[in-house]
């Protein structure tokens, strides 16, 4: 049984080995966000194109300014978006909007809060050096300099920046169709009125949600009974996608099939049991030239093993490099005792705002417990090695994500 963060490398280096670059198309700029770049993006010209004020105010020389109060002869005005067409000399100043191309001659900006405007000339009351308040030409980047590599996820910056050098249209790698199974007798559709003792299908539609914002395209199968020929005709249909990820029948109970049946086509199982709670019994396999994960059936594990190991894979898998996973550090609410020996990941919230936040562990009834997940906010991690954690302690935290 491994520890969850070699379980999380022996994905990320299994599916960089073996796993094809995806195919790519093109698609409008409006529609690129969270998409994984395909091409590495070049500035098609300096940035910024000119020296740029950065504040509302006068261009001047700074030589100028030997002595304050100084008073220099107004040439006119620029704006954004206009350029001034004389030169500034030595005793001369230009007004200045922020944004505008500084005139040439000038060296500096000074903020209209410290001038005085006098007539034709301006009272300069506070000094500058050479450069003040100007971002001089090609000090962002140099026309023809890369900006964005291939394989960046494409977030508001990334897509400010495309604009900004005119990519209208973005290339990008296809994202992934992950096939979504749920497993078991007891489970029925969303729509319908459970039994005493079913429950309704809510993994397929928080995978879905989760596969999503991971950059994934989700393809719902339904649910498969606990029979073998419907499990196999399901799993096959699944693996004519990019990934399977099924929920459900992968512990060690008489009706838990999905490993026998994956056997049965082949499967090459890379682990199927990692030493965390919720999630010990998650798999992760190869099947017929595709990836499968198989999650844990009881909600909160599903959510918590896609997290650590599904979420990597899709990145990988859409042409992206796998995210590192970080925790933050904040202080524990209340104590935590534990009596296993496996890394705990607790429903927790955080409290407090700006340096001074804790962690609170919340209170929950197991890996069936929603109710609880839908109030968290992130995970308390709990090492496996320690027992009990006193109030105050830092402690490791992972967001949730969504």
């Amino acid at each position: 049984m491994l520890p969850y963060w070699e379980a999380r490398e022996k994905v990320v280096a299994t599916i960089s080995a073996q796993a094809a670059r995806p195919a790519v198309e093109t698609v409008p700029l409006e529609a690129s966000l969270g998409r994984v770049l395909a091409e590495d993006v070049s500035a098609d010209r300096d940035y910024p194109p000119f020296d740029r004020s950065t504040r509302d105010g006068f261009a001047l020389r700074a030589a100028d300014l030997g002595q304050i109060p100084a008073t220099l002869k107004l040439l006119g005005e620029v704006k954004a978006g206009e350029a001034f067409a004389g030169r500034v000399g030595a005793g001369e100043c230009v007004q200045i909007m922020t944004g505008a191309p500084v005139p040439a001659g000038a060296d500096a900006v000074v903020m209209v809060e410290y001038t005085e405007l006098k007539g034709g000339h301006v009272v300069i009351k506070r000094t500058v050096e050479s450069g003040a308040n100007v971002v001089p030409r090609g000090s962002e980047a140099r026309a023809g300099a890369r900006l964005l590599e291939r394989g960046v996820r494409l977030g508001y910056p990334e897509i400010s920046l495309l604009c900004q050098v005119g990519n209208a249209r973005v290339l990008v790698y296809r994202r992934p169709r992950v096939a979504v199974l749920s497993t078991g007798d007891e489970v029925v559709p969303v729509d319908a009125q459970p039994g005493p003792s079913q429950i309704r299908n809510s993994n397929s539609f928080s995978l879905a949600a989760q596969i999503t914002a991971s950059g994934g395209e989700p393809v719902l199968l339904g649910n498969a009974r606990d029979e073998l020929g419907e499990l196999e005709r399901l799993i096959r249909r699944g693996l004519e996608e990019d990934l399977l990820v099924l929920s459900g029948g992968v512990s060690m109970g008489k009706h838990d099939l999905v490993e026998v049946v994956l056997r049965k086509l082949g499967a090459e199982f890379f682990f199927d049991a990692v030493a965390i709670r919720p999630g010990r019994p998650a798999v992760f396999a190869a099947c017929q030239g595709k990836f499968v994960f198989g999650l844990p059936g009881n909600p909160v594990s599903t959510m918590v093993t896609f997290l650590l190991f599904v979420a990597p894979a899709l990145a990988l898998l859409s042409g992206a490099a796998a995210p590192p996973l970080r925790f933050l550090k904040a202080r524990l609410a209340e104590p935590v005792k534990q009596r296993t020996e496996l890394s705990l990941f607790l429903p927790a919230r955080l409290e407090g705002t700006h340096s001074d936040v804790a962690v609170r562990p919340l209170a929950w009834q197991g890996s069936g417990d929603v109710v609880a997940l839908a109030e968290s906010d992130c995970f308390l991690v709990v090492p496996h090695n320690v027992s009990e954690l006193s109030t105050g302690a830092w402690v490791d935290v992972l967001p949730r994500n969504g």
